[in-house]
């Protein structure tokens, strides 16, 4: 890659058809999962990739419910991969339905290139440290977030430790990725390999893994309970939402491969919030992304979120806060430059295409 990224070491750090349409406090029916419709001036409309809204008791739920029982403005969300809700925003650009996009990397950051988002700095994002938002408020992280994968704990006692370790037979069949490119997790995953492995060497790691791969994937969030069966062995996946899975799902544990210095290793993969050029509900939506960053929506990003806030000066207490510090322990973290790999991410997955032999 053009930059390398910059390391830290963690220790108490504090996909195309749209998955669900929900309002927030209500749970998803069959006629939600079409077009945000009907959506007054007290309506936002949040289009998102996953992993933020599993569950009645999901950061989404619960933030969302505060926010309308204080200003009456009801939240619908659209769900989906990264790239896909990108692409939908991108679709819709002629008859804009979408207020707010929360995507990860390098999605929004592609999302600002192409003049998807417009310029809004939400009150409270000051202490979001400058490495984490737009230097002109296209963009802010609002839950600081970090790749791994998953194994089912009930039938591997251990965790691979390695990038090669993937490759053992007894895995064909039984591992699964996300898709780079339509998948944030996924092309984060492809990120972090070219970094360890190298990047001629993580294309061949790909084509060798792929014996064991069971194929496609365009949403990281649908992997977590394969896993939890036994249909998978191992999964991608992200900390925050295998976490919050992993209250309803026993057997998922969360793991790290090493890097080039024989540590866990991570790439920081944050949740970023940018308001949609031409937003329908601009004034609601504003409102919305001002209450993200209270003090008492980035607590939830740990205690319902299973998360991290992206505001520095909060620091959550309590037993998710304490074991999320265990899982990052010692992890190694890699902060990549997100928009260089912006600039390059169709290079960087064509040449995961042509070895995978996924064209």
């Amino acid at each position: 890659m053009t930059h390398a990224p910059s390391l830290r070491t963690a220790g108490t750090l504090g996909v195309l058809a749209v998955a669900a349409l929900v309002t927030a406090g209500c749970a998803p029916t069959a006629s939600d999962a079409t077009e945000p419709s009907g959506a007054s001036s007290s309506t936002v409309t949040v289009y998102t990739a996953d992993g933020l809204n599993d569950g009645d008791e999901s950061y989404y739920q619960q933030v969302f419910a505060a926010f309308t029982a204080e200003t009456g403005i009801e939240v619908q969300v659209v769900e989906g991969g990264s790239g896909e809700v990108l692409q939908r925003v991108a679709q819709e650009k002629s008859n804009t339905q979408a207020d707010i996009l929360v995507t990860l990397p390098p999605f929004i950051q592609s999302a600002d290139e192409d003049g998807l988002l417009v310029d809004y700095v939400p009150e409270g994002s000051q202490t979001v440290p400058a490495d984490a938002k737009d230097a002109d408020g296209a963009y802010t992280a609002l839950l600081s977030n970090y790749i791994g994968f998953i194994r089912n704990t009930a039938e591997l006692d251990e965790a691979p430790r390695t990038w090669d370790d993937l490759l053992d037979p007894a895995y064909q069949g039984l591992l699964q990725y996300s898709t780079p490119g339509i998948a944030g997790d996924g092309t984060a995953m492809l990120m972090l390999a070219r970094e360890v492995l190298g990047d001629q060497e993580s294309t061949e790691y790909f084509e060798k893994l792929q014996v064991n791969n069971v194929g496609p994937s365009d949403s990281t969030g649908q992997l977590a309970a394969k896993v939890d069966k036994g249909e998978l062995l191992i999964a991608n996946g992200d900390v925050q939402m295998n976490y919050a899975q992993s209250r309803a799902m026993p057997n998922l544990g969360i793991f790290f491969l090493e890097g080039t210095d024989g540590t866990p290793t991570t790439l920081s993969v944050p949740y970023y919030a940018g308001l949609v050029a031409g937003a329908p509900h601009e004034d609601a939506a504003k409102k919305l992304l001002d209450y993200l960053y209270t003090p008492e929506a980035q607590e939830l990003a740990t205690t319902a979120g299973g998360g991290f806030p992206a505001r520095d000066d909060i620091t959550p207490t309590g037993e998710a806060a304490d074991a999320l510090a265990e899982i990052m322990s010692g992890v190694t973290v890699l902060y990549p430059d997100w928009m260089d790999i912006s600039e390059n991410l169709d290079e960087y997955v064509q040449s995961w295409n042509t070895a995978t032999g996924t064209l």
